[in-house]
This record gives C-alpha cells, sequence and structure tokens, in this order.
C-alpha cells in the first residue's frame, strides 16, 4: 500500500510558519491522545475485572437469601392452606336444623314467642307492625343458601391469602432475577467482545502457514520498535507476523511483559499467536551464526548442493538432494510443488530441478537441509506470480511447461538473446520439430561442450531432445526472471518470420546468429565452427 502525501507551496505571507506550528501542535496532541487512550483500556479492564468479581460475589450472596425467603415463604403457605382446609369442612344441613331448632325453644324459655317476633323487632321500627310471612318449609332451603354463602366467602378470603403470598414472595425474588439477568447479558457481551478480539487480533495470522521467518531484534527495542517489526516481517506486500501493532503494545504492556521483551534473532511464523511469539522473545535467544550463498542463474540443483558443502553449511549433499529428488515433503506447503508431484513425468531426474530460484540467501549457519530448500521455494513462489499463471494458460502450457523451456533458454544464450532464442523453441513446438538443444545433452552427459559425436546424439533419455520431440522429461536448471518472461513472452517478430534455427557467433560475447532455413544454419555453422 502506497501513502500519497499533497504538498503545497508556502504562501508569501508566512502563514507558512503558522501551518508548520499547527502540525507540531496537532502531532503532540495526537501522541498524548494516544497514550491517554492506552491508560484508559488498562484503567478499564481492571475496573471491569474487579466489577465483574463484585457482582459474582453479589449474586452468589442474594441467590442464597432469595432461597432461603422462599424456603420460608412455602412453609407459611403450606402452614396456611391446611388451616383454610380445616375451616372449610362442609356443615351437615340436619345438624344445622337440629341446631335452629334448639336455638328456637331457648328463645321460648326466654319469654320471646316466635323466632319471627325476635326478627321483626330487630327489622322494624314500628311497634306491633308484623313482618311478611315466611313459611317453615323454607326454613330448610333459606339455611342451607346462608350456608353457601359462607363456604364462598372462605374460598375467597383463601385465594386472597395464597395470592397475597404469592406477590409477596414475587416481590423478594424479581429484584435478585433481575440482577442475575443483568449480570447475565453484560457477562454475554463481554465475552462476545473479548472473543472478538481474541479471534481478530491475537490469533495467528494463518494458522496454517508454518513457513519460518528470521526476525531481528535490535538492542534497546521497545515495545512499539518490535511491534512493527513484527508486523512488516513479511516483506512487502506479504503478511507480517502480528494482525495490529496497537494490540500488540496494549497486550505487552496489560500484560507486564514489556520490558521482558528481549534482542536476538529468532525464528518465528504465521501460524503463531501474540501470546506464542512474546514468550519466545521474553525468553530470549542469543544470536546465532549465520552465511550467506548465491545461487546464479542457470545452475542445478546438485551445483547447488556442491556450494552449500564449500560454505560449511551443509557438511554433506546427499540429504539435500534426497529432499530435491522426491519432494514430497514440500508437496503440502506449495501449490507448485504438488502439481509438479501429481503430474510425475516419467524419467525426471529432480523433482525440484527449475524451482530453487536463483538469488542471494542468508542462512543460520547449523540450518538444516529443509529450512534452506524452504528459502528458495518461498523465493519462487514469490516470484511466479497470478501474471505469470494467466499468461500461460494463454499459450496452452502448464507452469511446468513455462520452467522447463525457461531453464533451457537460460543455458542456451545470454539475456539480450533470450527471446529471440524462446521464439526458435516456439516456433518449432508449434511445427512439431524436435528442439535440438545442445543444453539437454550437456544435462545429460554432465558436459559443458559444443561439440556431440554420434553416440553422444543418440543418448537413450527423457532429456535428450534431438532424439525426443516436445519439452524433456524436466528443466534442466534453475532459471531467473528474464528467462521465465522470455519462455512466456517470446520474440513476435521472429516468430512471425520464421526464424527455426541458431547457433553461437562470438563466443566472447555469447551473441548468437538466427537463420530461417536448415540451409542457411549450415552455412552459419561451417562459418563459425572454427571459433568454438
Amino acid at each position: 500500500m502506497y501513502l500519497y502525501r499533497k504538498q503545497f507551496e508556502r504562501p508569501e505571507d508566512g502563514s507558512g510558519d503558522a501551518a508548520d506550528l499547527i502540525d507540531a501542535e496537532i502531532k503532540a496532541a495526537a501522541e498524548e491522545a494516544t497514550e491517554e487512550v492506552e491508560k484508559a483500556v488498562e484503567e478499564t479492564t481492571e475496573e471491569i475485572s474487579e466489577a465483574a468479581e463484585e457482582t459474582t460475589e453479589e449474586v452468589s450472596e442474594a441467590a442464597e437469601e432469595t432461597i432461603e425467603e422462599v424456603s420460608e415463604a412455602a412453609e407459611e403457605t403450606a402452614e396456611e392452606v391446611k388451616e383454610a382446609a380445616e375451616e372449610a369442612e362442609v356443615i351437615d344441613p340436619e345438624e344445622a336444623k337440629d341446631a335452629k331448632e334448639a336455638e328456637s325453644v331457648s328463645a321460648e324459655d326466654d319469654g320471646i314467642t316466635d323466632v319471627y317476633d325476635l326478627q321483626s323487632t330487630a327489622k322494624f321500627k314500628v311497634v306491633g307492625e308484623k313482618p311478611p310471612e315466611i313459611k317453615q318449609e323454607e326454613e330448610g332451603e333459606q339455611f342451607i343458601e346462608e350456608g353457601d354463602t359462607v363456604k364462598k366467602g372462605k374460598k375467597k378470603k383463601q385465594k386472597s391469602k395464597k395470592w397475597e403470598t404469592v406477590k409477596l414472595v414475587w416481590s423478594k425474588v424479581s429484584p435478585v432475577l433481575a440482577l442475575i439477568c443483568a449480570v447475565f447479558l453484560t457477562y454475554l457481551i463481554i465475552k462476545t467482545g473479548v472473543n472478538f478480539a481474541v479471534k481478530r487480533y491475537l490469533m495467528p495470522v494463518d494458522p496454517n502457514d508454518p513457513t519460518p521467518i528470521v526476525v531481528e531484534i535490535p538492542k534497546s527495542s521497545g515495545a512499539s520498535a518490535i511491534a512493527k517489526i513484527l508486523y512488516e516481517a513479511g516483506g512487502e506486500g506479504q503478511k507480517g507476523l502480528i494482525q495490529n501493532k496497537a494490540v500488540f503494545k496494549v497486550y505487552v504492556d496489560f500484560q507486564g511483559k514489556s520490558s521482558g521483551l528481549k534482542a536476538g534473532t529468532y525464528i518465528l511464523s504465521r501460524n503463531m499467536s501474540i501470546s506464542q511469539i512474546v514468550d519466545i522473545i521474553c525468553t530470549g535467544n542469543p544470536p546465532r551464526a549465520t552465511a550467506k550463498f548465491t545461487v546464479s542463474e542457470g545452475m542445478t540443483v546438485e551445483a547447488v548442493a556442491k556450494r552449500l558443502v564449500e560454505k560449511g553449511i551443509l557438511k554433506s549433499p546427499d540429504r539435500f538432494l534426497e529432499l530435491c529428488t522426491d519432494a514430497k515433503e514440500f508437496a503440502n506447503k506449495y501449490w507448485f510443488v504438488k502439481s509438479i508431484v501429481e503430474e510425475g513425468r516419467e524419467g525426471r531426474t529432480y523433482m525440484l530441478e527449475g524451482y530453487l530460484f536463483p538469488d542471494t540467501y542468508e542462512v543460520f549457519q547449523d540450518a538444516t537441509e529443509e529450512e534452506i530448500i524452504t528459502k528458495m521455494l518461498n523465493r519462487f513462489n514469490e516470484i511466479y506470480t497470478r501474471r505469470y499463471v494467466e499468461r500461460a494458460e494463454e499459450l496452452d502450457l502448464t507452469m511446468d511447461d513455462v520452467v522447463i523451456l525457461a531453464s533451457i533458454i537460460e543455458k542456451e544464450a545470454k539475456p539480450f538473446d533470450f527471446t529471440k532464442v524462446s521464439a526458435v523453441f516456439h516456433s518449432r513446438l508449434n511445427q512439431s520439430l524436435p528442439l535440438h538443444s545442445d543444453a539437454t545433452l550437456n544435462y545429460i552427459l554432465k558436459s559443458d561442450k559444443m561439440i556431440f559425436d554420434q553416440d553422444e546424439l543418440n543418448t537413450d533419455s527423457p532429456y535428450n531432445t534431438y532424439k525426443n520431440y516436445g519439452l524433456p522429461a524436466g528443466p534442466i536448471s534453475n532459471p531467473g526472471v528474464a528467462a521465465i518472461e522470455a519462455a512466456l513472452f517470446p520474440n513476435e517478430q521472429y516468430m512471425r518470420e520464421g526464424y527455426l534455427f541458431f547457433c553461437l557467433m562470438d563466443p566472447n560475447t555469447g551473441a548468437l546468429i538466427f537463420a530461417k532455413t536448415e540451409a542457411e544454419h549450415a552455412a552459419n555453422v561451417e562459418k563459425y565452427k572454427p571459433n568454438w
């Protein structure tokens, strides 16, 4: 990502000085605001933690009190219900009638001649006025009606007591339930926020990428400087080791590990979380001895192994060559290795030939063969972009076809003739002609010559392009960017004009001479062969 800053001319009235002063004030205010935000984050985190503990204790105490109150209320309700049931027993009508007659007899003994006279005395103010006559046979019915009214009143009273008990219990339980719900909702919100933050910022950048990345942390580096190093560790345009620099700084400050970060050289990867990275850096790692080596354009796998032994990085080339032959160990890590392993061209010498990208590398003096090969494969993966893939599809070539063709171009010519040689090879392939490449014979014979006898030209090998049509079984060297691009973008003029042959013209410069017909080519060979 590139940032663009618009430039303004300084006004002639001197207002530019004021602008500079404002910029300085804004920058200072931004720095102060950043510090205040970080402090606020720490204080807020502590307050949330303390509040959560206090709330947990309060909820626990309130729950215990509520359980006790509910238990006592239940016991009281049970006793009240029992008493109400005893009082609500139905009275026998016959017993009620006998009791009524007994009351009447008792009233006569007291000088009252009639029950209804007593009633009339109570109900009517005018002396001598008689009350309405009531038939005796209606007494039983009247008493039964009065008994029903009494029972209904008692039942209503019992229901009223039960409802009051329920309201009492609810009035004590509801605040506690509300508190519990509020605490639970707060817990869910906090947990959701924490889970999002952890997943977004604290978890590994890429859980499926174990590619080792060497990180050098200089002495006296603070948390902010280390965060910047880790964020940019992947290189330009690539993911780093952490998601966010500010989150890293807040994390180490909150954990109290900011002062424990140590300088040194570390091997980290994108599948590590922030906590793992911080623990490794806090543990410390003394600087390890390193060594540099260069893979030149056109070097073979065997030449690379030999150079690593000469540099003292490897003691023996055997393990290195074994890994390059099989390559299955890298098939799950790199899409292009998986592709060539699955394609499995018959007679291929080294699966990784052509993919150990030419460059200068720095590795630890005690680096393993796997680590060294991984570095070179990572570099190829960076170089062979989507643009190359799409162009290969336009030419109806696989990635491996492109690398094989580029490896031959790399060995046959100098960079200034790459696109012309590519045009010759593309034209011969399109016309189903053998490539007739000396470079492929030299790869088989492990030689470096330009003139071959007939037996050598007839060598039985899938790499022999004098004997076989099409491309050889695999790349014959590790090509650079220029050769790869030449294979993808041959010289269009040479293709239109039908050039099909070339030979060395100047051994000192490596310049080639091209021909359209076999007769022209034979004349060129005859002319320049004495210089070879």
